[in-house]
């Protein structure tokens, strides 16, 4: 070889190499450039924030929610100090070894725990997650003695829930629940985090929004093992508001007593403005059983037994009006023109309809009855020839007038509409068309007919009150902690009843008498020496006699309901009452001394004075 090539070769395999080894730092500088520009540009706020963290945390104080009275000032549900079990993710070393040794503790499945944290994970991991709810003294301190090998646990402190009368007006005042995933996914709730309590029935829920109160915040720092060493800035939470219900204490107490061993509801109205004085659906339920979470055979003993504790019967029970409907026919055929105070029928004790013959309650019969009388007496055949004058379609409107088969508009949830049947009604829902003879029974409250107690505690208050149907309201009051009044109800006008004044005191009339004439239906149950007091009794049939057995005793499933709707005094109303036993029997016997005791009780209540302390 040449070796004037050799120079000439050796540079360039030179120039290659120094080319690649300038490409490879390059390529080499590129990347740390591009690593640096995605963890200081791209990922800075995210590793920033990681970084703040390692010292200073942001944490949530929980806000203490609003406390609720009746309508004197008594205290019916507050909150009590708790201890919550919570998990901060970033904090722990190890999640499953952590969920192991907690599931020992809490007696927990380690796999829920682990899920549980997965699901409700922050953004960056430094929100606490709630565990286990009011831990007990003991468990707190097992926790804080461990802390050294559970880092990332923390106990926080906060507030439960308590019905200081528990099971008391359970079905007004409701319970409270953990908030969902998906509500929380919805925004639903702007102010709740994971394991937060909201309002899940009664006013709980229909004031969620005054009562739950806005959180607070606090910075602090940490040390290395997540525990905070100072409070740097804090924020207080702002308490809800509290709320003042309706509601009498020692009315509401007494309604329940009364239906203690029965099945059934009672309203209270304030007939001048209809605020709900007290409201018993029988058999109730443990609010606090609530709070404290209930297992699955404890849930599931609720929702199978066959009287329905969580059943509002108040509002959502519907029930065949029975002779109480006689209201609503009367004030028809009265406005209607079909009758009038002179108007007299004859009552053998049946009425021949077509090839049926329809019985009168009184086998005997009542003999020849205006429309006082037959009010008082609560004579069937009286309102079957008012039934066959009238016809289904008029009896409806004024039913419809007299706010029911339509929600009251009261503030809780699943109300009930009631029926109200019409023929174009019973064409749709059964292809079949309505029949004559069906007018009788439909003016007599049987037949389709539905109503729910609420319904008719407002129709009696409004005949009380000379024709004003008001809407209920469970509300008296919003306040605020320091006791300024944030929201007060007022009295809101429904509707007013389809009738004249001479019509209602012919109505009036009658129902003073059912309880005050000795031959009113109502007079030896219900009548008071004290007070003079008005109402309609009512027997609903649930089914025929056929279900009597061999003493022609009716098992009590197929006994009729009991209805009595009434309000006292007579000059000046002050209350009103609706009360339905389930299977009860007869009005007059079952239903109407549980009315007059409530009446008793409210308007004389130095004979019926409450000296019970919580928990009696």
């Amino acid at each position: 070889m040449d070796n004037r090539l050799l120079p000439k070769i050796d540079n360039e395999w030179f120039r290659k190499r120094l080319l690649v080894f300038m490409l490879l730092i390059v390529a080499v500088f590129a990347v740390m450039a591009g690593r640096l520009f995605y963890l200081q540009i791209l990922m800075g706020n995210h590793y920033r924030e990681l970084s703040v963290n390692n010292c200073l945390r942001k944490q949530r104080i929980e806000p203490l929610r609003g406390l609720i009275f009746d309508r004197t000032g008594r205290l019916l549900v507050d909150n009590r100090p708790s201890y919550d079990l919570r998990i901060i993710p970033n904090d722990v070393r190890n999640l499953d070894e952590t969920a192991h040794q907690l599931s020992e503790l809490i007696n927990a499945d380690p796999g829920e725990i682990k899920k549980n944290v997965e699901n409700n994970r922050g953004a960056y991991g430094y929100s606490s997650i709630l565990v286990k709810r009011d831990i007990s003294r003991n468990l707190m301190a097992v926790l804080l003695s461990r802390s050294y090998e559970l880092p990332g646990i923390i106990i926080a402190t906060g507030s439960r829930r308590n019905y200081i009368y528990d099971s008391l007006a359970s079905h007004l005042i409701g319970y409270l629940g953990e908030i969902t995933q998906h509500e929380l996914n919805k925004g639903k709730y702007p102010y709740k985090q994971g394991g937060d309590m909201v309002g899940r029935y009664g006013a709980e829920k229909a004031f969620e929004s005054q009562l739950s109160g806005v959180p607070g915040a606090k910075i602090v720092q940490v040390n290395a093992t997540g525990n905070v060493v100072d409070v740097i800035e804090s924020q207080p939470a702002k308490p809800g508001h509290n709320l003042y219900l309706t509601i009498d204490f020692r009315l509401q107490k007494k309604a329940e007593s009364l239906l203690s061993d029965k099945t059934g509801a009672i309203a209270a109205i304030d007939p001048e403005n209809g605020d709900v004085l007290a409201m018993a659906s029988s058999p109730g339920f443990s609010q606090n059983a609530f709070v404290d979470g209930l297992n699955d055979s404890s849930w599931n003993a609720l929702i199978n037994d066959p009287k329905r504790p969580l059943r509002n019967k108040v509002v959502q029970g519907e029930y065949p009006p029975a002779s109480t409907y006689k209201i609503v026919t009367a004030m028809a055929a009265l406005e209607e023109g079909a009758m009038d105070k002179a108007t007299t029928v004859y009552c053998p004790g049946y009425f021949k309809f077509g090839n049926r013959v329809y019985r009168c309650w009184k086998e005997e019969g009542h003999g020849r009855m205006h429309i006082v009388e037959a009010i008082s007496q609560s004579c069937d055949v009286f309102f079957y020839q008012a039934g066959k004058r009238l016809g289904v379609d008029r009896i409806a409107e004024y039913a419809r007038g007299c706010g029911l088969g339509g929600k009251t508009g009261i503030a809780l949830d699943h109300e009930a509409k009631g029926l109200v049947p019409t023929a174009q009604w019973k064409k749709k829902a059964f292809g079949i068309p309505w029949q004559p003879g069906e007018n009788l029974s439909i003016a007599i409250g049987q037949g389709y007919n539905l109503t729910t107690p609420l319904q008719m505690a407002m129709l009696i208050s409004a005949v009380a009150n000379n024709g004003t149907l008001y809407k209920p309201n469970i509300m008296k009051s919003v306040r605020s902690v320091q006791g300024g009044i944030v929201e007060k109800s007022g009295s809101e006008e429904a509707a007013k009843l389809p009738a004249d004044k001479e019509s209602l005191e012919i109505i009036k009339k009658g129902l003073y008498d059912t309880v005050n004439n000795r031959r009113g239906t109502a007079y030896w149950y219900v009548r008071s020496k004290e007070i003079d007091i008005c109402g309609k009794t009512g027997t609903a049939q649930v089914v025929g006699r056929k279900y009597e057995d061999e003493q022609g005793e009716v098992k009590k499933k197929y006994r009729p309901h009991a209805w009595f709707i009434g309000y006292a005094p007579a000059e000046n109303p002050q209350i009103a009452v609706s009360v339905l036993i389930e299977h009860g029997g007869g009005g007059s016997s079952v239903a109407g001394p549980v009315a007059k005791e409530m009446m008793l009780s409210y308007l004389k209540p130095g004979a019926d004075k409450d000296t019970s302390e919580p928990g009696n």
